[in-house]
């Protein structure tokens, strides 16, 4: 079987616009996998913290900063994540975090407008050189709440975050003005594709109004040459051993 590997036309896009949306890079029996043990896992949801959106919504993730001998990690390291993330920054990415995002039918809350390095640029790390992998689980939609993104914000820098309800999001009076000018992209996904995108890239995600769930793995990576100057709640650079595609479900 021949998995995905980042094209350099692939690489390009990914410079450009931030963020490239790759279907099928894993197989419907792999997703059916991953959410039957994602959703029977209570560890899930003992590490499940829930934060407020701006309009009263509750968003829900469950992150883990360690790898285990468990599904979740081996996709971490699988290469059809990681390598390709190499690819798309330039450099070997180490594990910084991993974590399981559980829109649930309506009460899933909204995510702000943020950029993930708006707030990892507190932990140490000086470069942008940083990035994650969102792979679906379930559908994501519109009516679910599927990531928004605005191709080609990373090229604006950081910008300043604060916070907005229980949340860190970017200063909104700069999202506006970014958003006059560039365009946002509805990330519409279906179980087993992913999103690779750029830890400036502003997105965010609206609520959850409809009957279905939306679970989604994001595996979160940083650069070697960006290890941290400090410590923080994320890992220092340790090398990933990667783990050839055949073996992650095995």
């Amino acid at each position: 079987m021949t998995f995905y590997r980042a094209s350099d036309d692939d690489v390009r896009l990914f410079a450009e616009q931030g963020y490239v949306l790759v279907r099928q890079l894993f197989l419907a029996p792999e997703v059916q996998q991953l959410s039957s043990l994602a959703r029977g896992d209570q560890r899930i949801r003992e590490r499940a913290t829930s934060r407020s959106d701006a309009q009263g919504g509750t968003t829900t993730l469950s992150l883990s900063n360690e790898l285990d001998d468990d599904i979740y990690s081996r996709i971490v390291a699988s290469k059809r994540v990681a390598a390709n993330m190499s690819l798309f920054l330039g450099d070997e990415v180490y594990h910084y975090h991993h974590k399981m995002m559980l829109k649930e039918p309506r009460v899933g809350g909204a995510w702000e407008w943020h950029q993930d390095y708006g707030y990892w640029y507190n932990f140490g790390c000086l470069y942008p050189t940083m990035a994650s992998c969102y792979i679906a689980i379930d559908r994501a939609n519109r009516e679910n709440g599927c990531l928004q993104v605005v191709p080609g914000s990373h090229h604006l820098g950081r910008i300043d975050h604060g916070k907005v309800g229980g949340q860190t999001g970017a200063d909104a009076e700069r999202v506006a003005a970014v958003l006059e000018r560039l365009p946002i992209v509805y990330a519409e996904m279906e179980p087993g594709d992913a999103l690779f995108f750029h830890g400036n890239v502003l997105h965010r995600s609206d609520q959850n109004t409809s009957e279905h769930p939306r679970w989604g793995l994001i595996c979160c990576y940083n650069t070697r040459k960006n290890n941290p100057y400090k410590e923080s709640r994320h890992p220092f650079y340790s090398p990933l051993e990667l783990i050839d595609d055949e073996k992650v479900f095995a």
